[in-house]
């Protein structure tokens, strides 16, 4: 079975077109430019901005134009993360395997998150028997980066008055809030030496974490490969001298690391105590880890001597401070059980040419000096440690509206089509409805979606059932607005 076989067919027909189109953040003009043919094909308005967000456009069904205009509403980029690192995510499609009731790639990210979204606004725009009342699509770019659509709107590009973001992540549920971001990035400056000769080199490496969302997954406990690594470095630290060649661990400030590693060298005496220093790491890790990282593979080789290594005092001061940032669950929601209220990710660390090692972190939080606490903290520490410490501008969060007539239809559609009532929740991942509402406070908005889990890893996959309660869920939300009046 392939995914056009699936059923909504209309929405994963869509959703399998989406996947053969490249859209890495920050580079989606092959999506874009799909779209505009998608609504040049059916005859839909279209407009652009100068950020390239693009709105598409259907009027009412006859007799239900007073309805609310309602914005459907999903980002076109998606995380590239895959376990064969010369895969091309800029030319090549993605390769989608039907497992039984999931949907997941061969070895690469989905997509799913948010190209299912995009796929079911664009099935509500060409549905001939859907009954709705007006309808604006809007499709941003560059959500899994910086967030740079929705921060850049163009004026006017919205007339709406209600927003249902298609980005979330659970079947039989509804988010009226989302937590804040901010990322930190760390820069140490280095100086060259010359590696030892009398010393031994190795590379370790930690590789095939579960890694996932920052914010999505953080609670679970996941393992980060940047954080297990200056671990074992730092046992190292303590009883020997070592000089590091290269590290890098991660890539983006939104997934949790699954993989880094490091070449250093040792003397040519402590050869023996490096491998017995890394088995019993070991050992610890996959105790500690053990229900938790099945697939978690951590190895050393032997390598040649490297031309120059990080002078000796940067080298441990990187290490002691990527030992001691903070990573994970900081505190919890006393408002909403079980929402995580503050986290922080310990998310990459990356030679760059010029002599320097940047390390990029990110802090969430609904509570907004929560966010800025914590963000602080690891700000502090960086630059004890020698670092030049810079915030990014950051997001507003998305508090909260219990009393949401939007919120009120969409539980009870999904109520009336599945006889249960959806929980209403807030999520501790960043959606970009705080920073439409700072720019249109009148909208009253909700997230919802169908089940995908293991987002922003190579493991990441769809419930296929769920896709079908999603998409009529949204049919009879959209259907139940168009019977009210503006």
């Amino acid at each position: 079975m392939t995914v056009k076989d699936l059923q909504p067919q209309l929405v994963f027909s869509i959703f399998d077109e989406i996947t053969k189109v490249p859209r890495p953040s920050k580079k989606e003009g092959k999506i874009r430019q799909y779209l505009l043919d998608f609504a040049a094909k059916h005859g839909i308005d279209v407009k652009t901005d100068e950020i390239g967000n693009v709105v598409m456009s259907r009027p009412a069904t006859p007799g239900h134009e007073q309805a609310p205009t309602v914005i459907l509403q999903a980002h076109m980029d998606m995380v590239c993360e895959s376990n064969d690192k010369s895969f091309d995510f800029e030319n090549n499609p993605i390769t989608t395997i039907v497992d039984g009731d999931w949907l997941r790639a061969d070895g690469t990210t989905l997509g799913a998150d948010n190209g299912i979204g995009m796929a079911a606004a664009l099935a509500a725009l060409v549905d001939k028997d859907l009954v709705h009342g007006p309808l604006e699509a809007l499709f941003t770019v560059d959500e899994e980066t910086g967030l740079t659509g929705a921060n850049n709107l163009g004026d006017g590009m919205i007339t709406g008055t209600i927003l249902l973001n298609l980005d979330s992540e659970d079947d039989a549920e509804i988010f009226v809030g989302c937590a804040g971001g901010v990322d930190t990035t760390c820069v140490f400056n280095y100086h060259r030496s010359y590696a030892p000769k009398d010393f031994l080199y190795f590379k370790v490496n930690i590789e095939k974490g579960q890694g996932g969302h920052s914010g999505g997954d953080i609670h679970l406990g996941r393992a980060n490969a940047n954080k297990l690594l200056a671990r074992y470095l730092y046992g190292l630290t303590l009883e020997h001298e070592i000089s590091v060649a290269d590290i890098d661990g991660g890539n983006l400030r939104n997934a949790i690391p699954r993989a880094a590693y490091c070449v250093f060298g040792i003397h040519t005496d402590h050869k023996e105590k490096v491998i017995t220093a890394l088995n019993n790491f070991i050992a610890d890790v996959q105790n500690e880890y053990r229900d938790i990282e099945p697939t978690l593979e951590i190895s050393i080789e032997s390598v040649d001597t490297p031309d120059f290594t990080i002078d000796a005092v940067t080298s441990l001061n990187l290490i002691r401070a990527l030992y001691s940032a903070p990573h994970g669950v900081i505190s919890m929601s006393r408002d909403l059980e079980g929402l995580v209220e503050t986290s922080t990710n310990l998310a990459s660390v990356k030679m760059l040419e010029n002599n320097q090692i940047l390390v990029t972190t990110s802090q969430r939080s609904s509570v907004e000096s929560r966010k800025w606490d914590i963000a602080r903290q690891v700000e502090a520490l960086f630059e004890l440690a020698g670092a030049k410490v810079t915030h990014g501008d950051g997001y507003p969060g998305w508090a909260p509206n219990l009393k949401s007539p939007i919120m009120e239809i969409a539980r009870d559609a999904y109520k009336e089509l599945y006889d249960v009532t959806p929980a209403i929740k807030a999520i501790h991942a960043g959606l970009e409805c705080g920073l439409f509402l700072e720019k249109y406070p009148g909208l009253d908005m909700v997230s919802f979606g169908p089940t995908l889990r293991n987002v922003h890893s190579p493991s990441e996959m769809m419930y296929i059932p769920a896709v079908e309660r999603f998409w009529q869920q949204l049919r009879l939300t959209l259907t139940k607005v168009a019977d009210l009046k503006k």
